[in-house]
């Protein structure tokens, strides 16, 4: 008996939304028929430009006698990481020298010349902490 209760309560519920439906689908065409504007929806996808791939620089053979830079892009805590690691290769490999910087220019996104420079002329490695 539950069953059948249930059944044709189920039954009046969807008529209902079918009634519902069809009664808004007929206001809509109505409204569109009464000379409103219509709007023109663009993808938001676009079109990427093509990427040209570049290999990875090939890996050091070792890091004694070299030089790695620890490049800070200033996300919050990456100091703090960077600093960690300066300290740890002066204790466990003081061969290598660890160079701490700081990128200008606000965020991993931004350019910094005059850094770059400086790395591609004294750097053998680096290591550019960038948050997330």
């Amino acid at each position: 008996m539950k069953k059948c209760i249930f059944l044709i309560i189920l039954a009046i519920l969807s008529l209902n939304l079918l009634i519902c439906l069809s009664v808004l689908d007929h206001q809509v065409q109505a409204k569109g028929n009464a000379g409103e504007d219509k709007i023109t929806v663009l993808s938001p996808k676009g079109q990427p430009p093509p990427i040209q791939l570049k290999p990875m620089a090939p890996r050091l053979d070792t890091l004694d006698g070299k030089t790695v830079y620890l490049i800070n892009d200033g996300y919050l805590g990456t100091d703090i990481l960077l600093g960690e690691m300066q300290a740890w290769f002066k204790a466990n490999m003081p061969e290598v020298t660890a160079v701490y910087k700081m990128k200008g220019g606000g965020g991993f996104t931004a350019e910094d010349p005059v850094l770059w420079a400086e790395i591609e002329e004294k750097a053998d490695a680096v290591v550019m902490g960038m948050g997330h």
